[in-house]
């Protein structure tokens, strides 16, 4: 690839995460109130602080490329950071579905600041690679901190309120989950043809396939069933990412990154049913969570081996555009 489409490309990178800075600052200075859990709440602060930094930073590496942040992207990251804290207000397990969120937000973050590295090092910018190395380290940290935390959370969302009569909604939750995974899946393997992410993808179709399966049953077996409205809402979420991947010059990384932070929001889901299925005693629908965690987290791991060939399939499409 020509030297000055490598330089635009990681000018589109800094763009983007700088975008996803502001969006994450926008659900950070409401979080800790949000957490429910002092501890909790502390580690958003403490992120907050940091996020400000990280936002300075790419500023900073812009303005180095004689570039600024993109207006529209801000305001958009912005308007949906905050949307997110009124949806996570709504809901009556505020805690759980604010760590849940964040949690796949942070490996978000995590996969972009390693995609940008990566970018950075192919163009010769190794000031830049050593900025994303540095954010995606406390980015990582975060992510730690909040999965070391689901105990505290369920806690949290739980209090005063009996585990046993929201066991059906947490399965609805994780069954509409899946239906989203489902219609990014139908697209994924398409979307990544020629990339080792396309066999990963297809691979875990099958899985999540079997999930919803497992999961439709434990809510027919409990006298429930999935909702309607939430499959319908979230698969027709997963079918507009898939057209917004579609139109993107970049699609095989920019969908390794967003599948590898829908595997942590299913992971994060998951984590939580299974914690509140124990505290009700429902250990049948613990084991249901239990068998389909592996999975996801070893859907995960198998996206983020894909990286780098992505990320190689995606600049030569863009020289091939350009």
């Amino acid at each position: 690839m020509a030297p000055e489409t490598l330089s635009e490309q990681l000018v589109k990178y800094l763009t983007d995460v700088h975008a996803m800075e502001v969006q994450a600052l926008a659900q950070m200075r409401k979080a800790p109130d949000l957490a429910g859990d002092p501890d909790v709440a502390a580690a958003f602060e403490e992120h907050r602080k940091e996020t400000e930094r990280h936002e300075q930073l790419i500023r900073e590496r812009l303005e180095v490329h004689d570039a600024s942040p993109s207006r529209i992207e801000d305001l958009l990251g912005a308007i949906s950071g905050k949307g997110f804290v009124l949806f996570a207000k709504a809901n009556p397990d505020t805690p759980g579905k604010l760590a849940t969120h964040a949690y796949s937000y942070e490996h978000m973050e995590l996969a972009a600041y390693d995609l940008l590295e990566r970018v950075a090092i192919r163009a010769g910018d190794e000031d830049t690679a050593r900025v994303a190395r540095e954010i995606r380290a406390e980015e990582e940290a975060m992510a730690i901190r909040i999965g070391e935390s689901w105990d505290k959370t369920v806690a949290a969302s739980l209090r005063d309120r009996d585990p046993g009569e929201h066991i059906d909604d947490y399965l609805a939750d994780a069954h509409a989950l899946e239906a989203q995974a489902n219609a990014l899946l139908d697209k994924g393997p398409k979307l990544a043809a020629g990339t080792p992410l396309a066999a990963v993808l297809e691979n875990h179709h099958a899985q999540t396939q079997r999930h919803s399966e497992l999961v439709e049953r434990r809510l027919s077996e409990i006298g429930a069933s999935p909702s309607r409205l939430k499959d319908a809402a979230l698969k027709l979420g997963g079918l507009n990412w898939g057209g917004f991947w579609a139109a993107n010059p970049d699609t095989p990384a920019k969908l390794a990154m967003f599948a590898y932070a829908f595997e942590h929001l299913e992971i994060g889901a998951y984590e939580q049913l299974t914690r509140t299925a124990r505290l009700a005693g429902d250990g049948d629908t613990a084991m249901i969570a239990d068998t389909i965690l592996p999975d996801e987290r070893a859907a995960a791991e198998l996206i983020f081996g894909t990286f780098d060939a992505a990320l190689d399939a995606s600049l030569r499409e863009v020289a091939q555009r350009g």
